[in-house]
């Protein structure tokens, strides 16, 4: 019988019969396939100015007149603090990649920088003192592979923007963390504003930044703390939480205030998930260098940046390989420190890390004497540059030439049959269907607050007019996620069960979350030129990481019990899987299919260079004309989109985890 509780109010599925919002869902897709194509597209006079009002109040706030009387300007303080920010990041990329100039131009620098070989041994003794002598070879071997290729100095000016913009958004994040760890309203009025920044596109915000900050390294750098700073804030969250109650009683007990138990219990305990933070934000931070090109950056994102517009294959390519490389050793470094600071550090410990710092020093610090002395030294020897450009565009030249018949074959292929109907139904379907089918979808899920959360996203892309790029955003995106997922899972099957394919299938995914998502269109539109099928391939093999992971990682946590018990009860190893790995899996797979789905919405802004008409389109043709309201509502539409997807997948998730007793 039924709870007398649940009487008042409206239930998830198993009470409310999944089968008749089904039938409702269904209905409501077949009405509008009978309405005249008047009655399906959104009525103009009723769409909300969104755009408009949004430029005009970004034009009241970065005008002239201060907001309050007596005050600087909103747009005089940024560029206040761009000047600041500015010397940091110019003085750091002094010293390890340009020289200093005392003289105007671009001249031969007056002192030079630290030499590529003193740096080279530096971070070796670094690597020796965290890793041992696996990261050291590594260290060694990824940097002589940067000055080898000719993109030493290029990856010098990105590390200093890195370091710069690292070291801000872990700060930044930080504070955030501890305060809304510390305050429920703080929480609260944090947690909205982290969807948001998370979920936005940098496309939708590259324009504020740059009329506050002006053209230039530090509005590169100012969008890349935005973009990274909301892992930190997470992770800090989740490490305070996480501290046992007995640590934080046991601190009051022995007399501290509410500082020193923050300083001296709760960040040393969560010390290792702000590690795991600080992981998080460098890797978004190389993540954003060729997107922060567009607005200056300079460095690999440049090189990147302009092969692409060449269609410089080669160029592009080890431009982006040197992206990955810089990215996988401040990983592996960022990680190994996180294991070195989890455990209290005895006497012996701290004094050999003083000794590894005091090495560092003077390995830089004499190197860059020598440089004094002898300035030709300062940069690698043009004449010993190999790279690997000319073959790589030969390749591509040979592939263009030979396999354009079948490739296009099967691209053809791929579009009349399945794309295009596809994209036909989604753009022919009612401006209203999109919205009930998401409030239905809440309805079933989590019942009537998450039913109108979902459902009013959702209607107001509609409300400001943005349903013909929505509903192609939705068919790149939906059939991006369904094929990384019909791939995705059997890979993480696989992985699961045998320990080489995980170890080649986490090296596979390692490289490809660090690869820029920009790099994925070169050799795309090297095979299939542009279009939605580029755009199509380039979002599977962006977002298929999450889903091989997750798959993985869920079926090695079944607890062992639970198999055991299959195999006395007579299953094969297949019935095992289908019938106990998988169902107990599911939980983590549909937070796998939340991620791809996140990735998925996140490629859609960068396949916008291959010639889509969707939303990503929207946010880039914002920023080529400098309008912040087109790009900001085109952005908090994908937003939309994203947490709408997010809310149901983590309710179905929940709903799956309580039926299985892991909750």
């Amino acid at each position: 019988m039924r709870p007398a509780a649940t009487a008042g109010r409206l239930v998830p599925l198993p009470a409310l019969g999944g089968w008749v919002i089904g039938a409702v869902a269904l209905a409501v897709v077949l009405a509008g396939l009978v309405l005249t194509p008047e009655l399906r597209a959104y009525p103009r006079d009723w769409t909300v100015p969104a755009a408009a009002w949004i430029g005009e109040a970004m034009r009241w706030i970065t005008g002239d007149t201060p907001l309050v009387e007596g005050l600087p300007t909103i747009k005089d303080v940024t560029r206040a603090l761009a000047g600041v920010l500015g010397v940091v990041l110019d003085a750091l990329r002094a010293l390890i990649a340009d020289g200093f100039r005392f003289t105007p131009g671009d001249g031969p620098f007056d002192l030079p920088p630290i030499p590529w070989f003193a740096i080279v041994a530096a971070a070796a003794v670094a690597a020796q003192a965290l890793g041992g002598r696996r990261l050291t070879l590594l260290t060694v071997l990824g940097l002589l592979f940067l000055a080898v290729t000719g993109n030493w100095r290029s990856s010098m000016t990105t590390l200093a923007s890195v370091l710069i913009a690292g070291t801000l958004a872990a700060a930044l994040g930080l504070a955030l963390g501890i305060l809304a760890s510390r305050s429920r309203r703080a929480e609260r009025a944090v947690m909205p504003v982290l969807d948001l920044m998370q979920t936005v596109p940098v496309f939708s915000y590259l324009v504020p930044v740059l009329v506050l900050f002006g053209f230039g390294p530090v509005a590169a750098m100012t969008a890349t703390i935005i973009y990274a700073t909301p892992p930190m804030v997470r992770t800090t969250m989740l490490g305070i939480a996480r501290v046992p109650p007995e640590i934080v009683e046991f601190g009051r007990m022995a007399g501290c205030n509410e500082r020193q138990l923050l300083a001296r219990v709760l960040l040393p305990v969560a010390r290792p998930s702000l590690m795991l933070g600080l992981n998080q934000v460098i890797m978004m931070t190389l993540n954003m260098v060729i997107i922060a090109s567009m607005i200056g950056a300079g460095g690999l994102g440049y090189d990147v940046l302009v092969a692409l517009r060449r269609l410089d294959i080669g160029g592009g390519l080890e431009g982006g390989l040197a992206i990955v490389v810089l990215a996988m050793l401040l990983d592996r470094f960022s990680q190994e420190a996180a294991t070195a600071t989890a455990s209290p550090a005895g006497a012996e410990v701290r004094r050999a890390r003083r000794r590894t710092a005091l090495v560092v020093a003077a390995l830089l610090g004499l190197g860059w004497l020598a440089a004094l002395a002898w300035p030709s030294i300062a940069g690698y020897p043009q004449d010993w540059v190999v790279t690997g450009r000319e073959p790589l565009n030969e390749l591509a030249r040979w592939i263009n030439v030979n396999l354009y018949e079948p490739l296009n074959l099967i691209k053809t292929a791929v579009l009349l049959g399945l794309m295009v109907p596809v994209k036909t139904f989604l753009l022919t379907m009612p401006w209203f269907t999109p919205p009930l089918l998401a409030f239905l979808a809440g309805l079933a899920l989590g019942g009537v607050r998450l039913a109108l959360k979902c459902g009013l996203m959702i209607l107001a892309i509609m409300l400001v007019g943005l349903q013909a790029p929505a509903m192609t955003s939705l068919y790149l995106c939906g059939l991006g996620v369904v094929l990384a997922t019909v791939l995705g899972i059997p890979l993480g099957v696989w992985g699961a069960g045998s320990d080489r394919a995980h170890r080649v299938l986490m090296a596979i995914g390692d490289v490809l979350q660090t690869m820029p998502a920009f790099v994925y269109l070169i050799p795309v539109v090297m095979l299939f030129r542009v279009g939605d099928f580029s755009a199509l391939v380039a979002i599977v093999l962006f977002a298929i990481v999450p889903i091989v992971r997750y798959t993985d990682f869920g079926i090695r946590a079944v607890p062992p019990g639970l198999v055991e018990a299959g195999a006395m009860n007579g299953c094969t190893p297949r019935q095992i899987l289908w019938r106990v790995r998988l169902p107990v899996a599911v939980p983590e797979i549909l937070l796998g299919l939340n991620q791809t789905i996140m990735m998925a919405l996140s490629m859609l802004v960068i396949t916008a260079l291959v010639g889509t008409r969707d939303l990503g389109q929207e946010t880039y043709i914002a920023l080529t004309k400098a309008d912040t309201g087109r790009g900001l509502v085109a952005g908090l539409a994908i937003a939309f989109i994203a947490m709408t997807a997010d809310r149901l997948i983590g309710k179905w998730a929940e709903s799956r985890r309580r039926a299985l007793g892991l909750a």
